[in-house]
């Protein structure tokens, strides 16, 4: 059999690992974003009690490896009552993790912003949510762009230790049918396309994004 009739016998089951891959990562990068916005906010505004905690999980989230913390949400949850399935454990995973680097990047974001115009909203009467709503995160948002890019990318990538827990994405396809047919060289010829379609067309869109922004915000 001629390698692209092996290629093409694959590829129903690549195709169905491709929108698996899309739709777990899209879901752990918007909730990643969600959590790092308010950790972020969080740790700029100094808020008591909150801020330890927050410092405390980002710590724990970047400096343990996706595959230990799905590990642990897949095999030690069971053992306390809350059972999930592979794939929420995928999508808490990605979350747990991406949060904090999300977090990372929003501070750095927000860091940018003038003192003076935090100054300025507090003397005409702001309140910490006004400031975050009006000042904080419109030019925040715009300065973590770059950051934001990077992890998503970097989320994107990290969707191929979902195999570690049998979902069936991309890498775990390949893996799947390399075992049952050795067919090597085929299948992770896909794969690379596989994960080419997707990072490739997004890269070129976040950087003209970033472009964008860059441009809108200081005109060059």
């Amino acid at each position: 059999m001629s390698s692209w009739a092996i290629i093409q016998q694959s590829l129903p089951l690549f195709q169905k690992g491709f929108f698996i891959t899309l739709k777990l990562a899209t879901l752990g990068i918007l909730g990643a974003i969600v959590v790092g916005i308010i950790c972020s906010l969080i740790q700029y505004f100094h808020l008591p009690l909150l801020n330890p905690l927050v410092t405390i999980y980002t710590e724990i989230a970047r400096n343990t490896p996706l595959l230990i913390q799905l590990f642990f949400l897949y095999y030690a949850f069971p053992q306390l009552g809350l059972r999930l399935t592979a794939s929420q454990c995928g999508v808490v995973g990605l979350i747990f993790l991406g949060g904090s680097y999300m977090a990372a990047g929003f501070t750095g974001g927000f860091d940018g912003i003038s003192p003076s115009q935090l100054e300025a909203g507090q003397a005409i009467g702001l309140s910490r949510w006004q400031l975050a709503h009006y000042v904080v995160l419109p030019q925040g948002l715009a300065l973590s762009v770059p950051a934001l890019a990077a992890n998503i990318i970097f989320l994107i990538k990290e969707t191929s230790i979902f195999t570690v827990i049998a979902i069936p994405e991309l890498t775990n396809t390949a893996l799947d049918l390399i075992g049952m047919y050795y067919h090597t060289n085929e299948y992770l010829l896909v794969l690379v396309v596989a994960y080419a379609l997707i990072l490739i067309p997004l890269s070129i869109i976040l950087t003209y994004l970033e472009r964008r922004v860059r441009y809108g915000a200081f005109g060059n």
